[in-house]
């Protein structure tokens, strides 16, 4: 069955993203600061690569002992993860950098993470970030049956315990893109011609999808084989959980910034029109989260600021400490809402509490 087509209101009388979008061009302009990444990105792109992939060209080259082979291994997780958050993520939204090929590089990091360019693109660049929480078309709410983020998806008896399980399910995130995830995906997408920019070749997508798992099997499965003088077992032992590790961090990151009781989920009209516009949109199905943290906010790669995040999604997040003040002041202005959680705790354990009221019997739900 074919999706509703969607389209968000064009009627803000107070004309706030008018006025937010003046506002944030005014600061780059007299600060004469580029919108894209700076130095300080470049030195972060350093560290996360390093921490990724430092560990393993080590344990390919040294005789290290089976306790350090698995500090290395959670440390390329914790790696993989950051290049993720900071490097791919960046790359793939176009704000690396202002030379579009330096963003074609950087995006295409997302190869050794287990993952797919094309997929990417059309899953959060088009899908998330265009229909951000709106059940049946932000596939990031999407979890199958066996876990439940929104009053409007199908209740099951076992999501009364999903509060529970969730989290040792959120470290498989990357593991499947690497086993099942792409290629469905692949043919959902292209069976649907969705694209971000030009519709691609769909053979030239296949070809590039075999030929990128190839690869990416051989560097990170059939070397070590042939070169670490250890089990087999073992080898798949820690690449699940250097999976595991990054899984875990990338789930929970992007969960504390939409799964939560303060992030609306609304439902279009019957003739797929939505109430707000699409600036409002963003302000009412997104949460911040430790914004004041230097270190969550280095690491993460600004996406506890999920608000700057989804309303300029083409500035790089080396910028959202800054511009946030300039959100959140105008937001105030125009009456709108601006939320966000003081402490990663404090959302964390919102979010867990929010899995917890979503696998309450809908019957029985407060």
């Amino acid at each position: 069955m074919a999706k509703q087509t969607l389209t968000f209101s064009r009627t803000d009388s107070a004309k706030f993203f008018r006025t937010l979008n003046k506002r944030v061009n005014d600061y780059f302009k007299e600060n004469n600061i580029q919108r894209t990444g700076n130095w300080k990105l470049w030195v972060k792109t350093i560290v996360m690569f390093a921490l990724f992939l430092t560990p393993y060209f080590v344990m390919l080259t040294s005789d290290i002992p089976g306790w350090l082979q698995l500090i290395l291994t959670i440390i390329m997780g914790i790696g993989m993860a950051g290049v993720g958050m900071n490097v791919m993520h960046d790359g793939n939204h176009g704000s690396f950098s202002n030379k579009p090929w330096v963003n074609r590089l950087m995006g295409s990091s997302i190869y050794i993470l287990a993952g797919n360019v094309y997929n990417w693109q059309v899953q959060h660049n088009v899908l998330h970030h265009t229909y951000t929480n709106i059940h049946g078309h932000d596939e990031d709410l999407e979890a199958g049956r066996i876990l439940r983020f929104s009053k409007h998806s199908k209740w099951q008896k076992h999501h009364k315990f999903q509060h529970y399980y969730s989290v040792l399910l959120y470290g498989l995130l990357t593991i499947n893109w690497a086993i099942t995830t792409d290629w469905q995906q692949m043919k959902r997408y292209t069976k649907r011609k969705l694209s971000y920019g030009k519709f691609p070749s769909p053979v030239v997508n296949w070809s590039k999808l075999v030929i990128s798992k190839v690869i990416y099997v051989g560097m990170w499965i059939v070397i070590p084989m042939i070169f670490m003088d250890i089990a087999w077992w073992k080898i798949l032992l820690g690449f699940f959980l250097m999976h595991y590790v990054a899984g875990l961090i990338l789930s929970v990151v992007f969960q504390l910034a939409h799964v939560m009781e303060e992030a609306e989920m609304p439902l279009p009209a019957e003739d797929g029109k939505m109430k707000n516009t699409w600036a409002i949109h963003q302000l009412n199905t997104t949460v911040n989260f430790s914004t004041k943290n230097r270190i969550v906010n280095w690491f993460t790669g600004g996406l506890n600021h999920q608000v700057e995040h989804h309303i300029f999604p083409n500035i790089s997040h080396i910028h959202y400490t800054n511009i946030s003040k300039i959100v959140k002041a105008t937001a105030k202005e125009f009456n709108l809402p601006y939320k966000e959680y003081e402490t990663t705790r404090k959302a964390i354990v919102a979010h867990f509490s929010h899995l917890k009221t979503m696998g309450m019997k809908p019957s029985i739900q407060a």
